[in-house]
């Protein structure tokens, strides 16, 4: 892909850490991590400046013990830090693929990686660095589908991509409803009325009121980021 074909300079793509998973049922599976590695410096290397936000579902889900009666800040603060394991393990993976990355923390781990500053990291996208946004927002009680929605803000992204395990928005779990409908388009307010589990409330508002695009595509499907970001029409738009 050549640079003139790009119709987004700058994204931010979310991934579940689920997607890390593979075939498997927990942690990370290497071989998924590396082609999603692969794909990812592709991108950087045809000029597309890429933040990215890894959930941690795939270690650790706070409010999964919250409702189990553990604390909920704690249960959240637990779950940032899987998203901290997530971001640096697809940190040495981005590496190994040949693309320069820095991991940035909304808690303070300097030992390990860079504190998030909004301006340090719109430079280093500048620079052609996949930059890689760990420990959510730093705060308890929000997503990382809402983290990724305030750092795609925060950077001037052009255009929002959820990656996921289906082709997009769909008006039932199409896993076990084969009935169920996918969207080509949505705005907003019918994602959120409609509680159609495309993200939190909290992001998609957010995502609403200063007018960020979301794209979610299904992350299984090789190319399907180069394709979005070249201008296809593919999965389902949100805007």
């Amino acid at each position: 892909m050549t640079e003139n074909k790009l119709a987004f300079r700058r994204v931010l793509l979310k991934l579940s850490g689920e997607a890390l998973m593979g075939s498997g049922d927990y942690g990370i599976e290497p071989e998924t991590i590396q082609r999603v590695a692969a794909e990812i410096h592709e991108l950087s290397a045809s000029g597309v400046e890429i933040g990215l936000v890894i959930g941690g579902g795939n270690i650790f889900r706070g409010s999964g013990l919250a409702e189990g009666g553990m604390d909920r800040v704690a249960g959240d603060h637990m779950g940032m830090l899987a998203t901290v394991i997530n971001a640096l393990a697809m940190q040495d993976a981005l590496e190994k693929a040949g693309a320069e990355c820095r991991v940035m923390s909304a808690l303070q781990i300097n030992q390990v990686c860079e504190d998030y500053i909004r301006r340090r990291a719109v430079r280093h996208l500048e620079k052609g660095r996949v930059v890689l946004f760990a420990a959510g927002t730093g705060n308890p009680f929000f997503t990382t589908d809402s983290a990724a929605s305030l750092r795609a803000i925060e950077i001037g992204a052009d255009l929002m991509i959820k990656a996921t395990k289906v082709d997009g928005v769909y008006t039932a779990d199409p896993v076990t409803n084969p009935d169920a409908k996918r969207y080509d388009r949505l705005s907003f307010d019918e994602a959120i009325s409609r509680k159609l589990g495309v993200m939190d409330a909290t992001a998609l508002v957010l995502c609403r009121d200063h007018g960020m695009s979301l794209r979610v595509v299904d992350l299984g499907v090789e190319g399907n980021m180069a394709r979005v970001v070249a201008g296809e029409d593919i999965g389902t738009l949100v805007e």
